[in-house]
């Protein structure tokens, strides 16, 4: 038997023409695309058999009214828990910046190997340590009280990316993939009841 980890990034928080800034902390609801997508996440999960059995989301606007535009596709009403540790990162002084400034200040090569290998940039209010930690203490969580079950996680982009440390091989999993996840887009995870690691069975899926 198997326990299902599936992991979405919330929908767009900028309308087309807005200027598209780097948002951490900052608490922006869903645009209307974005609602759409939470609607075509839970959809997507419904048509593949993958209600879940529980929802945890951050403790952002973004992630929560994805879950609920879900649960609206999905015709249910599942438990939620928002958690903290699933909130984006703080970019400090990058935060709510356009990326043409972000680049400005940190350069091309610097965001490149934060997109490719999660390694973050000077300034950024972050530790990758914690990150990790808190998915890995949230996987044994899981086979504790969730085990056989289908898990739901609504996250953002500098936290969801990070995930891949639950196979056992960040290196060669971001070798494979690109580890930024586009908005809406769904990452599947299982794991076997014999096994050590979970598997990364789909990433970054657009429904």
């Amino acid at each position: 038997m198997t326990t299902r980890l599936l992991i979405a990034r919330h929908g767009n928080t900028f309308r087309p023409g807005e200027i598209v800034t780097r948002v951490g902390t900052t608490d922006l609801p869903l645009v209307e695309s974005g609602l759409l997508q939470g609607q075509k996440l839970g959809a997507y999960l419904k048509q593949h058999n993958w209600i879940p059995d529980v929802i945890f989301t951050s403790t952002l606007k973004r992630a929560i009214q994805t879950a609920e535009q879900a649960q609206i596709a999905m015709q249910t009403n599942l438990p939620t828990d928002a958690l903290s540790i699933f909130n984006e990162i703080d970019y400090g002084p990058d935060e709510n910046q356009p990326e043409d400034k972000v680049i400005a200040r940190l350069g091309a090569e610097v965001l490149l190997t934060w997109e490719t290998q999660a390694t973050v940039p000077n300034g950024w209010k972050v530790d990758p340590h914690d990150i990790i930690k808190n998915w890995q203490d949230f996987s044994v969580k899981l086979i504790r009280d969730y085990a056989e079950k289908i898990i739901l996680v609504i996250t953002s982009n500098g936290i969801a990316r990070f995930s891949p440390y639950l196979t056992g091989d960040f290196t060669t999993f971001s070798a494979k993939h690109r580890i930024k996840i586009s908005t809406g887009a769904l990452c599947v995870f299982e794991k076997k009841l014999s096994s050590e690691q979970w598997d990364c069975l789909q990433w970054n899926i657009k429904p």
